[in-house]
């Protein structure tokens, strides 16, 4: 007698259950809310799709040539925006105590992690910076999340102390302090685009929150006095100064080797650019096209229209975050919006003038377009804190006049 099995029965996946729960779940994160709010939306879905177009245009070369799949880093410039945009919609969706609360241990996570980087074998060096560590599988760079931590704890401490705004000693020089430690653990690594750009948020936000002129101009003296004293304490980074400086002179080393070539795929695109995929000079003309020159690659492929739709873009991008923080209710939320713009507007505008050969290369990506996951997914979660302010701002209604003149 033959023997029969019953099959266990498998439960059904109901695909179309999934889909309404996706469609409800997106529809809460993003239904009825403000101009501002769909408008940031808009750019920001704009540079993440674009920049992982220019990614996989500008990166097929290189990621054949190192490991014989040319989606290679396309595939992990998208994988990092699903997840950044996932991100994004979840801190969105979170009440400010709730980001307060989760400062902590995500601030010390990611400090335990810069440390890691700088003092262990764990970290790794690119190009004379040790500022990458792989964990799982994946190589994360923790300075792009420190940048989220210290806009935070900058706009919590401001916010705590608005009311001693007079007394220097009490609020503005110990924010100094602060932005100056936490810079300092990335400057132990060698980076110093990043420590550029925490220094530029720093004293952007305190700036804007009202900082004493004597207190401005006795920073300027520090930052003239650090800048060069940094850049002199590395021969290759000393060198990439002097070529900067001395474009015409001898170059044995090459330092001016990504500028030249920049400036080279900018004049063969032209005015209308030589067509997407077309680039000349990432076939191996461009050391890293994909990253911090991938301006460049834009401006050869879809010309000046395209490189001036890029700056259009950041531009409207700047524009409307200031909106944004014109509408907030408190200081803290002002401080937050105020810290991404400048931290994204302003490391923007050092990318494009390194590439333009403005400024001399200092490694800086450009971003939401240029390829790193780190960056990527840091940019797209620090936006979903503006996003989770701009939903509160519209959830108040408009900001009364006496408060705005505050």
């Amino acid at each position: 007698m033959a023997r029969t099995r019953t099959a266990a029965k498998r439960p059904k996946i109901d695909s179309q259950a999934i889909a309404e729960g996706i469609s409800n779940w997106a529809g809460n994160v993003f239904k009825a809310q403000s101009r501002e709010f769909y408008q940031l939306l808009g750019v920001v879905l704009f540079l993440s799709a674009f920049g992982v177009l220019m990614v996989l245009s500008s990166s097929f070369v290189d990621a054949l040539k190192s490991n014989n799949n040319a989606f290679s880093i396309f595939g992990k410039q998208a994988f990092s925006a699903i997840v950044g945009f996932l991100g994004l919609a979840f801190i969105s969706t979170l009440p400010s105590s709730a980001i307060k609360r989760l400062l902590g241990p995500f601030g010390l996570v990611v400090l335990v992690t810069q440390l890691l980087v700088v003092f262990t074998p764990l970290g790794t060096e690119v190009n004379g910076n040790k500022n990458w560590i792989t964990i799982l599988g994946f190589t994360v760079q923790p300075s792009e999340f420190l940048k989220i931590c210290l806009i935070i704890i900058l706009a919590q401490f401001l916010a705590s102390r608005q009311h001693e705004f007079d007394d220097p000693r009490r609020v503005w020089w110990p924010a100094i302090v602060v932005g100056g430690a936490i810079a300092f653990t990335v400057l132990l690594g060698k980076d110093v685009g990043t420590v550029i750009v925490m220094a530029i948020i720093t004293i952007g936000m305190l700036i804007a929150a009202g900082m004493p002129r004597p207190i401005i101009s006795a920073v300027s003296v520090l930052a003239a006095i650090a800048i060069p004293a940094i850049m002199i304490s590395s021969p290759s980074r000393m060198g990439r100064v002097m070529a900067w400086l001395n474009p015409s002179a001898p170059d044995p080393n090459d330092f001016n080797w990504q500028s030249t070539h920049g400036v080279w795929a900018f004049a063969a695109g032209g005015f209308t650019g030589v067509g997407l995929g077309q680039s000349k000079l990432k076939w191996s003309w461009i050391p890293e096209a994909e990253n911090d020159f991938i301006f460049a690659i834009i401006g050869e492929e879809m010309g000046l229209i395209g490189a001036f739709l890029v700056i259009a873009v950041f531009f409207a991008l700047a524009l409307i975050l200031i909106r944004i923080a014109m509408r907030t209710h408190d200081l803290y939320s002002r401080m937050v919006v105020l810290g991404v713009m400048f931290w994204i507007v302003m490391q923007a505008v050092i990318n494009l003038s390194v590439v333009l050969t403005l400024l001399p290369v200092l490694g800086v990506p450009l971003p939401l377009i240029s390829a790193g996951g780190s960056s990527m997914v840091a940019n797209l979660m620090a936006l979903g804190l503006v996003f989770g302010i701009e939903r509160e701002n519209h959830r108040l209604g408009p900001v009364p006049a006496r408060k705005r003149r505050r």
